[in-house]
């Protein structure tokens, strides 16, 4: 068993260096906690569900290969825009789903296009709990 994910959770980004950011998970796959939506593996839209990491670290970033390349290799850091590749979510509920889809968990990861891992640190409660 394993606890769902929910608006308010605490992600972050291998990539990042703002530290843990806050999942939003708007209330379309209508079910909750006691108080907050629980997310499925759909729920990785960007900026809208995954939120900017703070800058991204990422030489796989154009943006920060580019402005790598131009302070002579030194590595610096962009505004980081999340990614994330399909299937979108991964490490859900085995069984338990939300509009067909497997419900995130504290376990679920997300990967970048950067190269980034994206992973929960809270998953935003802690009375809800599914396989």
């Amino acid at each position: 068993m394993a606890k769902c994910l929910c608006s308010g959770a605490k992600i972050e980004c291998s990539f990042g260096d703002g530290g843990p950011q806050t999942m939003n998970v708007m209330p379309l796959n209508l079910a909750n906690t006691s108080s907050n939506p629980i997310g499925n593996a759909l729920d990785a839209i960007p900026m809208a569900n995954i939120p900017a990491f703070g800058n991204c670290t990422s030489m796989m970033n154009p943006m920060v290969a580019a402005a790598t390349a131009a302070a002579m290799g030194a590595l610096t850091p962009q505004p980081c825009i999340p990614l994330p590749l399909m299937p979108m979510w991964s490490g859900g509920a085995s069984k338990t789903t939300l509009k067909g889809q497997p419900v995130l968990t504290e376990d679920s990861t997300c990967s970048c296009a950067w190269g980034g891992q994206i992973t929960v640190n809270d998953p935003g409660q802690t009375d809800v709990d599914v396989n």
